[in-house]
C-alpha cells in the first residue's frame, strides 16, 4: 500500500467513535491507534503537533520508501469537525 491513514483515538471518546464509523461508512482505510496502547507514538504526535485531542491522524505516503512523507493532522490546529477530517483523509487517498 503506498498510502496509509492511521487515527489516534481513545476509548470512550464519542467523537472518535463517530469519526471511525464515518470513515467505515465511506470504505476509507484506516489504522486505529487507540492513545493509551499506543501512548509513545501518541506522545511524539502530540510534541510534533503541540495538540492533545482526538480523534487526530497522520498520513503516511510510500511508508514502504526511504523517504515516506508524513503529514500531521490534530482537531482545533488543522480542521474543526470531523467531517472535516474525513474530507482530508479522503482527498488525500484520491489524489
Amino acid at each position: 500500500m503506498d498510502k496509509i491513514a492511521v487515527v489516534f483515538t481513545m476509548k470512550g471518546c464519542p467523537h472518535c467513535v463517530s469519526f471511525k464509523d464515518m470513515l467505515n461508512e465511506k470504505n476509507i482505510p484506516f489504522v486505529d491507534r487507540d492513545i493509551e496502547e499506543y501512548e509513545e507514538e501518541y506522545d511524539l504526535f502530540v510534541e510534533a503537533t503541540g495538540n492533545d485531542f482526538v480523534p487526530a491522524f497522520m498520513l503516511i505516503e510510500n511508508p514502504e520508501s526511504d523517504k515516506p512523507t508524513t503529514e500531521l493532522y490534530a482537531p482545533d490546529r488543522d480542521f474543526e469537525d470531523i467531517g472535516q477530517g474525513l474530507s482530508i483523509i479522503k482527498e488525500f487517498y484520491e489524489r
